[in-house]
């Protein structure tokens, strides 16, 4: 069976191009797409729009990196590296309290 997903290779460090492949992944997995989209409030038919916004990429970039198996899901069917998949969460997370960002 052919993936239509970029290996972690092409992925390398772009977490934008990161970001696209977790969204097109989710919405391949209809369950948990589903409970993304009641968790934020948003309709399918605003994710397109959605995705501009810094605090949804954020909020999906949590939804995934929360729940460990649902990373390690992610990594396996995309080829996505789990470092390349931190990398990316890091990127679009908001500074914490613990990064010494304040």
């Amino acid at each position: 069976m052919q993936s239509n997903f970029k290996t972690s290779k092409q992925l390398a460090a772009d977490p934008q191009e990161t970001v696209i492949s977790i969204l097109a992944w989710l919405a391949n997995e209809p369950d948990l797409f589903g409970r993304f989209l009641a968790l934020t409030g948003v309709e399918p038919a605003q994710v397109r729009h959605a995705v501009n916004d810094p605090g949804f990429i954020s909020g999906m970039m949590d939804f995934i990196m929360q729940h460990e198996p649902t990373a390690m899901a992610f990594c396996k069917a995309t080829g996505v590296a789990p470092d390349t998949l931190n990398a990316a969460w890091l990127h679009f997370s908001p500074p914490g309290l613990g990064s010494g960002e304040y």
